[in-house]
């Protein structure tokens, strides 16, 4: 037995195209999403730092002008005698002097009875938050005055007259704020030259990282579109060598099924050159002849020739379909191969009937799981018995038969043919290869077609002699699979 075809021709249904519109491409460069992530965290944390370093220095700057504050009013309240039950309020006092050059801040005092009536003074001053009024000694708070700031301290003394007396001293703030302003200063304007520094340095930094980045697209975009070798990696970052060995490994897929295309193009086209001629041939002899037994003696010609170039074709269709570059994993499902076998064995009944070949079928006693692509696994049967019928001649048996051995499921097809020689069984499963003296037609693709579907699947194919040496036995042995 040898290689044949089947002349089962292959349907394609064509499915409906959905079109998913793409999402709007809203990502940035690479460089502005690292600029944006390294820069705005630290834009947050500067104006952070600046209020948080304002407010510290609000509060260390008044600490050494409260202490001043609070001497010049004990300074004031000894002047005045109050405490001493001879206070001298209608005296003329001088008030203690404490200002910087270039700066001058205005003081205010008053003298007050607990219960709020003045006593002595050169403003009258408001009266500190009542959550600081129950204090007995220094009470220090925030106040205003006709629109001015003030940072003001209440003392409380004992009055002759009975009760309490309060002393307020008051100034406006504008040391202080010079203060805070000068400290705020020189701890800002460094951290906003660090920041620029910073920014400088890191956009460099992923100007030199991402330079490999930019030779490589450049070596992609000089690459002519037939030039699918793999890209250089050596030169690439660690990060970004992942993503460069998949798209080699694209491209290494992508080669493969591009060199099967070629192969399947020129393999049809050596092909067809020739049975296309000979049907020019026989119609240009069909349109000279004049009698019309020879003119339907050539119809006949070009017919059969038709019918052959229709095998070839659909053989030529089936093997670029089954080609493992051609399909895709996911196709695999889980199949039942008693019931697919069984199925695709009666189609060829027909054949095997006008040849007068006895075709049988012995399936399993049970359930024969196996993972695959249904319509391949019919053409590589159909094949199988195409080549048994084929090359059995008449009056001789061709049986297929099912088992499940070692976990897998086991697919064979015997018959009692001339066979295989064992010098030409591993040149049959190539393309186009038929042995000289078979004394059959065909393409030489049957086998050809066997080998793609077996190694879609994973699977193993054997050949070997039938019973008591006779004929040719083909045995399929499909991987482990659980059964149902």
């Amino acid at each position: 037995m040898s290689n044949g075809e089947w002349a089962k021709p292959i349907t394609h249904h064509p499915s409906p195209i959905t079109h998913h519109p793409s999402p709007v491409n809203d990502i940035h460069s690479l460089r502005t999403h690292l600029m944006n992530w390294l820069f705005t965290p630290l834009f947050v944390l500067w104006i952070f730092s600046t209020a948080s370093g304002y407010m510290a220095t609000l509060n260390f700057a008044n600490k050494p002008y409260d202490l001043a504050l609070l001497e010049r009013a004990q300074a004031l309240g000894e002047q005045l005698g109050l405490g001493s039950g001879k206070e001298r309020l209608n005296s003329r006092i001088t008030l203690p002097e404490n200002t910087i050059a270039g700066i001058k801040d205005q003081v205010y005092y008053s003298v007050s009875t607990a219960d709020g009536k003045h006593l002595a003074g050169n403003a009258t001053l408001p009266r500190p938050p009542a959550s600081l009024s129950a204090k007995k000694g220094p009470v220090f708070s925030d106040t205003s005055r006709k629109d001015e700031k003030l940072r003001m301290v209440t003392l409380h003394y004992p009055y002759s007259g009975g009760g309490e007396i309060l002393l307020q001293m008051a100034e406006t703030v504008g040391k202080r704020q010079d203060l805070a302003r000068g400290i705020l200063g020189n701890i800002v304007i460094p951290q906003i030259l660090l920041i620029l520094m910073a920014a400088g340095a890191v956009w460099y930094a992923l100007k030199r990282g991402l330079a490999p980045l930019e030779h490589l697209r450049q070596g992609v975009e000089r690459r002519s579109r037939d030039d699918l070798s793999h890209l250089d990696e050596s030169r690439a970052p660690e990060e970004v060598r992942p993503l460069i060995r998949a798209v080699n490994d694209l491209l290494e897929r992508l080669n493969r099924v591009v060199e099967s295309q070629k192969r399947f193009v020129a393999d049809a086209a050596h092909q067809l050159r020739t049975p296309f001629a000979g049907l020019k041939t026989q119609a240009e002899l069909a349109l000279r002849e004049e009698d019309s037994e020879r003119k339907q003696h050539a119809l006949t010609q070009i017919l059969a020739g038709a019918e052959r170039c229709n095998h070839l074709v659909n053989q030529l269709l089936s093997l670029a379909r089954n080609e493992p570059n051609a399909q895709l994993v996911g196709a695999l499902e889980p199949l039942e191969l008693n019931n697919l076998a069984q199925e695709t064995t009666m189609l060829w009944v027909p054949q095997a009937l006008e040849k007068h070949i006895d075709l049988g079928f012995e399936g399993f006693r049970k359930a024969v799981p196996v993972r695959g692509d249904a319509v391949s696994l019919r053409e590589m049967i159909g094949n199988l018995l195409d080549n048994a019928i084929r090359y059995t001649p008449p009056g001789g048996t061709v049986t297929l038969s099912v088992g499940y051995e070692s976990g897998g499921g086991v697919l064979r097809v015997e018959d009692d043919g001339p066979g295989i020689p064992p010098e030409h069984r591993d040149q049959v499963f190539e393309r186009f290869y038929r042995i000289l003296g078979s004394g059959q037609k065909g393409s030489g693709l049957g086998l050809a077609i066997v080998r793609e579907v077996v190694t879609l699947h994973d699977a193993r194919i054997e050949l070997d002699c039938g019973k008591q040496g006779k004929g040719m036995l083909v045995t399929i042995r499909f991987p482990h699979h659980h059964a149902f």
